[in-house]
């Protein structure tokens, strides 16, 4: 079994979490990996950062003067706090669009005091709490700029998703006719394929200069840019993307996906790396990504500190006491495949 983390009680091991890691360089080649590497995977919000680029290669960034908070929260999984949804709403006014447009739905936000003050105020939730309404506000202000259909933005087979569809399979290696898509929580297509072209892709966002096309080069590097610049607008406080980029200044890009997938890459190294939780639970993965990272060597002298909290967290009872852990428990296997077809 590829068991990537125990979970502890007192000294005897309760659960065990499998796992697939790919750790890949930007020409393409599986350096390390665990598992499958191969795994068809939907990556969730890890290709947000994938899906903003479009964002800038249209000129919708440069009509509506997105700043880099801007990029960034078009990539976030953010927590619904106030500069969040105000940044938000910014763009959608920037493009002169309403909130009603966003086509993500809703849900309680995580910052639990935003939640607090609607209800105390007697409102409801809207679409602008939605951790994904700044993608989505991205999205629709690339509609609006291109002059397209603003109510099937969110469509497969809209312009908007399209783009998307391509950079995907640009920045991936992998090819469109062989990608499935299904429908992601927030209603866009969310795509499938195997975990080691999306540590690829991450490892082209990492080291851009391997991107032939100069303004795709270009739009990636103020994407990433403002990803690290901006962490803040990723998640939010206590949020392991936020925390994460903060640790490293600027050298790591990393994005969090649902059902417990991660994707970062290294600036310095060029290393791309992408993980996958087999159950989809999200206890494990913050941890497996860190160990990924020590064993790489990255971060080894000092950011990893800064992120202790995540590497092996404490099993709490209902008093507040530490009744356990959770370990890792994988050594990433050298490999030498390439990706290229």
């Amino acid at each position: 079994m590829n068991v990537v983390a125990n979970v502890y009680r007192g000294e005897k091991i309760e659960s065990s979490h499998l796992g697939h890691i790919a750790v890949v360089n930007s020409e393409g080649k599986l350096l390390y990996s665990y598992g499958d590497p191969y795994r068809l995977t939907y990556a969730r919000s890890s290709m947000k950062p994938l899906q903003a680029i479009p964002i800038i290669e249209t000129g919708t960034a440069d009509r509506y003067q997105l700043e880099p908070a801007d990029l960034s929260l078009c990539c976030a999984s953010h927590s619904g706090e106030p500069r969040h949804r105000t940044r938000a709403m910014w763009m959608l006014e920037r493009a002169g669009q309403p909130e009603e447009v966003l086509q993500c739905g809703t849900h309680v936000p995580r910052d639990e005091e935003s939640y607090k003050q609607l209800i105390r105020e007697g409102k409801s939730l809207t679409p602008i709490y939605s951790n994904c309404s700044g993608k989505h506000s991205g999205m629709i202000a690339t509609a609006t700029h291109m002059g397209e259909d603003v109510a099937t933005y969110h469509l497969p087979e809209h312009p908007v998703q399209q783009r998307i569809l391509d950079v995907v399979e640009d920045l991936t290696g992998y090819p469109k006719e062989k990608i499935y898509m299904g429908t992601d929580g927030c209603g866009v297509p969310v795509h499938e394929l195997p975990l080691a072209n999306y540590a690829w892709a991450f490892a082209k966002l990492a080291k851009p200069e391997v991107i032939s096309n100069p303004e795709r080069q270009q739009a990636v590097i103020r994407v990433t840019d403002g990803m690290t610049s901006h962490p803040e607008m990723v998640g939010g406080n206590n949020r392991y993307c936020t925390d994460l980029m903060t640790a490293f200044q600027g050298r790591i890009v990393g994005k969090a996906g649902a059902e417990s997938v991660y994707c970062l890459g290294d600036r310095q190294t060029g290393l791309g790396v992408a993980v996958k939780i087999e159950d989809g639970g999200p206890r494990a993965i913050n941890l497996v990504v860190n160990e990924v990272l020590r064993q790489l060597g990255i971060g080894i002298d000092g950011p990893l500190n800064n992120l202790a909290e995540y590497t092996n967290p404490a099993i709490t009872n209902m008093s507040g006491n530490v009744v356990g852990r959770i370990e890792a428990a994988f050594t990433l296997i050298a490999k030498d495949e390439s990706l290229r077809a």
